[in-house]
């Protein structure tokens, strides 16, 4: 299936809507031991792609978008046209990292060629170095990018590569029509109307008056926050919560702090927020394209205490997860595809330039590999993840998994968010305090201080 779908051809429209974003997101491997020399790595990497056919393709439009783009193989690929190499002032600390992965996502991808890159970096301190892997959104989501960064890695023992080829996983055909469901239709579109209703009084509606929201320019900052998955798994396990909801509730606090750092008082405002939500089933891992949906909750930041935030965090993506939104909006995207592509091409463009002014900020939580994972066998550290701002959304915050570390990849426009560390601090505060009421070990600027050990639930369920 070589058309793009809707949603995956809608980043492009968002991008082409606006000179000043990029939609590439990214992954940032942080890896121990020397790089390899430069000509190792390029084979490697040469014989990794080889696993993943789309790599080697570009998009492919077609006149007056009469007919959906489609992905096409780039005759003349060159390795050497997405891989490049970066040496920082040595020892060069995390900050300098941040900043280099600041000005790689406010860099647009090259439309003529495959849309992906890969900058290898030298000099971190600590006898450290990265890779920065970066993709357009029309190419992947956050699941299926960490899934490519995978394949990318050493095999683990015992792991077969060939199950690992993107082109050994198809989808199957869908014909989203009417045909399909002459009896469900109607109660389907009925069921539809009414979920995505508030969806769309959220994203038409005026909002409050905030700093978060406006106009953005074309540079970015950057910066990360780790905490421990297993301190963050005991605080939900102590409060009967997930780790989403945990998640969400240290960005509420985040977001608090920087409002007040402002001057601007938080129970003043409905801190409305994106929170994409995965539709992709296990077997669909390794398919290259686009498999989320959305909900909008309204973050607390009014509440001052962490617990009252949590609860009132678990309470509203309850109360989302049974409305409906997300499959609602998965429904609306699938008949999108049975409908003319002209028709859906400018729909899509009249609504990315719309400059709607209800939604503050986005967050998106990808569960990344629980096993360690190797890189020409160097081991990799850590994996920092990288989202876009658009939209008028100043601030985007990923949140990605690997092992037992959870880190925040915040992302934020230069102009208007330089107290992007105030956010921050927010967030690895209210883990710390968060576990410390939840008798879960202590959390650091550096990470969790000695092994986390969680007490049995010992305070009332708070759904």
């Amino acid at each position: 299936m070589n058309e793009l779908r809707p949603l995956d051809t809608g980043f492009i429209e968002l991008e082409d809507a606006d000179r000043r974003i990029s939609l590439g997101i990214a992954v940032t491997a942080v890896l121990a031991g020397p790089p390899p020399r430069h000509e190792e790595f390029a084979a490697l990497l040469n014989t990794r792609i080889a696993d993943i056919p789309r790599l080697r393709q570009r998009v492919r439009r077609t006149a007056l978008d009469l007919a959906a783009p489609e992905w096409e193989d780039d005759v003349d690929f060159d390795l050497a046209r997405h891989l490049r190499w970066v040496t920082l002032p040595r020892p060069a600390q995390d900050s300098t990292l941040w900043e280099l992965v600041a000005a790689e996502i406010e860099e647009r991808l090259d439309r003529d060629r495959p849309l992906w890159e890969c900058v290898a970096v030298e000099g971190l301190a600590g006898d450290r170095w990265a890779v920065i892997l970066k993709a357009h959104h029309s190419l992947v989501d956050g699941i299926s990018g960490v899934a490519v960064f995978e394949t990318l890695c050493d095999p683990r023992p015992g792991d077969d590569r060939r199950v690992r080829r993107f082109e050994g996983v198809r989808e199957e055909p869908q014909r989203p029509g009417w045909a399909k469901l002459p009896a469900a239709l109607p109660a389907a579109v009925v069921g539809t109307v009414r979920s995505l209703v508030p969806v769309g009084a959220a994203l038409l509606g005026s909002g409050p008056v905030s700093s978060l929201n406006g106009p953005i320019g074309h540079r970015r900052r950057y910066t990360a926050v780790r905490v421990s998955l297993p301190v963050v798994s005991g605080i939900g396990a102590v409060y009967h919560v997930t780790v989403n909801d945990v998640v969400l509730a240290a960005i509420t606090a985040g977001y608090r702090e920087l409002l007040l750092g402002r001057a601007e008082e938080p129970a003043a405002h409905t801190l409305r927020i994106l929170v994409p939500v995965s539709m992709r089933a296990e077997h669909a891992k390794h398919v290259m394209d686009n498999r989320v949906s959305a909900v909008l909750p309204d973050l607390p930041v009014g509440r001052a205490d962490p617990v009252d935030r949590l609860r009132v965090v678990h309470m509203t993506m309850e109360a989302h997860k049974s409305g409906g939104a997300p499959g609602a909006e998965h429904l609306v995207l699938g008949l999108a595809r049975g409908l003319p592509f002209a028709a859906v091409a400018w729909t899509l463009r009249l609504a990315a330039r719309f400059p709607q002014h209800g939604v503050a900020g986005l967050a998106t939580n990808v569960p990344g590999p629980r096993h360690p994972l190797a890189l020409q066998g160097r081991p990799v550290l850590e994996l920092v993840p990288a989202v876009p701002i658009a939209m008028r959304l100043r601030t985007a915050i990923a949140i990605l998994s690997y092992h037992d570390h959870l880190v925040f990849g915040i992302t934020g426009d230069y102009d208007s968010t330089p107290d992007i560390d105030v956010l921050a601090a927010g967030i690895r505060g209210a883990v710390q305090e968060l576990a410390e009421r939840a008798g879960c070990g202590v959390e650091t600027a550096d990470g969790p201080d000695g092994a986390p050990s969680c007490p049995p639930p010992r305070s009332p369920d708070i759904r």
